[in-house]
């Protein structure tokens, strides 16, 4: 598996989607994995929103001093956590899918397990929001199964904290939202979830200015 050297919001989603094998430019694997699910401007969306989640990630990672295994980890998942919208419905995505927007989540944990990526496949289900619990799931009476969908790993929650500051919109991929504008959005689903948040804040916060 290629280890890019530029992937995050340095440089633009197709370019910093590339690694080097031998002096010659070679997609990445994960890339290849999303392009049999996305196509055309699609592809181009769902991968750089991916790199700008990765990047934000890494930098969350090396300022914690995470192991060069972890760092892989968070890298990999980051590019594959919003697999799953390949079936939603979506059309300012390009998306024309079936289902809901909030199942992406658990439709992309299926394919990364029918893929063989379990681990990467948990980042799926967890990423969204701050993580979902049965009590959400219930009170909200969402279409998901009724298990706890909250990120459990360092791993995990710093791919859900960098997620937190990039949205798919195609005009602000490389947009990175403030701490405010996050604490403000996630303040509509309740004060425990902004709670969360400081809490990512105060582990995590320092990789926002690397």
């Amino acid at each position: 598996m290629p280890t890019c050297s530029c992937v995050g919001i340095f440089c633009t989603p197709r370019e910093c989607l590339k690694s080097t094998k031998s002096g010659v430019a070679v997609e990445r694997w994960e890339i290849e994995l999303l392009g049999r699910y996305f196509t055309g401007d699609t592809l181009t969306i769902i991968a750089g929103h991916g790199s700008a989640v990765a990047g934000l990630a890494l930098n969350v990672c090396h300022a914690l001093g995470l192991s060069e295994a972890d760092c892989r980890f968070v890298e990999e998942a980051a590019l594959l956590h919003d697999i799953g919208v390949c079936r939603i419905q979506a059309p300012r995505l390009g998306l024309e899918g079936g289902f809901p927007y909030i199942m992406h989540g658990i439709i992309g944990r299926e394919i990364l397990e029918g893929e063989g990526l379990p681990r990467h496949a948990l980042v799926c289900e967890r990423h969204i929001g701050v993580g979902l619990t049965v009590e959400d799931i219930i009170r909200q009476q969402l279409p998901l199964p009724q298990r706890d969908m909250t990120p459990r790993s360092t791993c995990e929650r710093i791919i859900c904290f960098a997620d937190l500051f990039y949205s798919k919109n195609p005009n602000k991929i490389t947009f990175q939202k403030s701490p405010e504008q996050v604490r403000n959005k996630l303040a509509g689903f309740g004060d425990d979830k902004v709670q969360i948040f400081e809490g990512w804040m105060e582990l995590f916060g320092a990789g926002l200015h690397n």
